[in-house]
This record gives C-alpha cells, sequence and structure tokens, in this order.
C-alpha cells in the first residue's frame, strides 16, 4: 500500500525539529555577510587598487589560490588521518552561541573565496572605466551570491521535501520522496569530494597563472609543453589536454597545500 518512514530512522538528524528550522535562517544570514563582504570592504578595495596598484590584484589572487590550495590538501590529509570530527554534530544542536560561530566562520571563509570571485571579475574589465568597473563588479557579486547560497538553500532542503513527498498518498511521490531522503546523503558526500577537488583544481591554476605573469613561466610553459603531447591524439585531443591542465593544477595545489598545512 504505501511507504511508512520513520525519520528518526531512516533520516540525517537535522532534517526535522529545530536544525531543520534554522538551516534556512543561518544560509540567509551567511549570504547577507557576503553581500557586505563583496559590496562594503571588497568592491571599494578593488577598485582602488586596480587604479593605483594594479599588479597588487595578481598578488591578492596567488594568496587567495594558496588558501584555497590549502582547504584541499587540510581535507584530504585529515581524511587519510581519519580524524576529521570537527562536523560531528551541527551546531544548530549546541546552542544559538555555536550557530554564530559557524556563521562567522562561514562568512570569514567567504571573505576569502569571494575576494577571489571579485579580482577575478576585476581582471576582466581592468581596461573599462572605474565606474563602469564599479557596476559591473556589483552586479556579480549580487548575481554569484544570488545564485551560490539559492543553490545551498536548495541543497540543504531537499531531503525535507523529500519526506514531505514520502508522506503523501501517491505511490510515485512516496517512492521519489524515499529516494531523495535516502540519497542526499550521498549526494552530499559527493559534494565534499568534488568540492576539495575544485578547490586543488583552481587553487594550483590561480598560482600556475599568477606566477608566469609575475614572470616566472617556467611552471606553466612545462604544463604546457605536457599539454601539447597529448593534443594531438584524434577525436580525444581537447579533451586529454584539459585533464593534464587540470591534473597538473591539482598537483600544484596539493603540494603548496601541503607545505602551507604543515606549516600552519
Amino acid at each position: 500500500a504505501g511507504v511508512v518512514i520513520d525519520d528518526t530512522a531512516v533520516t540525517p538528524a537535522y532534517v526535522r525539529g529545530l536544525a531543520a528550522e534554522r538551516e534556512l535562517p543561518i544560509i540567509r544570514r551567511i549570504a547577507i555577510g557576503s553581500l557586505r563582504n563583496k559590496l562594503l570592504i571588497i568592491l571599494p578595495v578593488a577598485l582602488v587598487l586596480s587604479s593605483v596598484a594594479p599588479l597588487l590584484v595578481e598578488i591578492i589572487l596567488m594568496f587567495g589560490g594558496c588558501f584555497l590550495a590549502y582547504e584541499g590538501a587540510h581535507k584530504i590529509i585529515h581524511a587519510l588521518k581519519h580524524d576529521d570530527h570537527d562536523h560531528d554534530n551541527p551546531a544548530v544542536e549546541q546552542g544559538p552561541e555555536a550557530e554564530s560561530r559557524t556563521v562567522a566562520g562561514a562568512i570569514r571563509t567567504d571573505f576569502i573565496l569571494s575576494a577571489e570571485i571579485m579580482v577575478i571579475a576585476l581582471k576582466e574589465v581592468l581596461t573599462e572605466p572605474v565606474i563602469s568597473r564599479g557596476i559591473i563588479l556589483a552586479v556579480v557579486g549580487v548575481l554569484i551570491t544570488v545564485v551560490v547560497y539559492g543553490v545551498v538553500a536548495l541543497i540543504v532542503k531537499m531531503d525535507d521535501i523529500g519526506l514531505a513527498l514520502a508522506q503523501r498518498e501517491s505511490g510515485v511521490s512516496q517512492r521519489v520522496g524515499l529516494m531523495l531522503v535516502q540519497g542526499m546523503p550521498k549526494v552530499l558526500s559527493w559534494l565534499s569530494v568534488i568540492g576539495t577537488a575544485a578547490m586543488l583544481w583552481v587553487g594550483g591554476h590561480i598560482l600556475l597563472v599568477g606566477v608566469e605573469e609575475l614572470g616566472w613561466s617556467s611552471p606553466y610553459h612545462l604544463v604546457h609543453n605536457l599539454e601539447g603531447m597529448v593534443a594531438g591524439a584524434p577525436a580525444v585531443g581537447g579533451i586529454l589536454a584539459w585533464l593534464v591542465n587540470t591534473l597538473a593544477s591539482a598537483i600544484v595545489g596539493f603540494v603548496v597545500g601541503t607545505v602551507i598545512y604543515f606549516a600552519v
């Protein structure tokens, strides 16, 4: 007949109750902090630096690349050591003070990532008049924030949507709902893996491009040579060249991130 769901057994603890009620408010607080980061701090500083010291824009971008590499290496090292228990208990279950600390920490991390996004956008419009630069960066900042945190909100509420569907009378709705409830932990786990790989890749790529633009072209020249070795392969040459560039960037990111990790 129907599917009966014991949400204490089938679903994660944060699906129902206080934790679920606090998920969207937490994301909203972080999103508002992200907008403040971008529009009130990063945007004015970026415009000033792009006018008086454009070389610093590249250097700031490389610092951000180092941060991404460090975060990626940090996650991998702790996963290998099996000692990453920082997030065993959701902050919403520990009380409002823990929730506030979580939000504040997320906003601090967002500041670095937002700076990266804004500087990358700034590099594309350095030749534009300063007012045009400001308008473009503001639009980019708002759009990126809305899209990113909108997707985050959708992801974290997907299990609640699944639970609601599973409690309907329709057999199809119940099956879809149960699939969402049972599948979201796996999706989140894979997103964590993909996110770690992306941090190493993007961080390493930023560093390779940055050192080339600052005058040390040998590392990226080596990567270009490796790309050239596979680029001529019939049908898949372009894909292989991209994979070589991506892998090389990720390796650079992991090496640099590991060095920073042990230094920290």
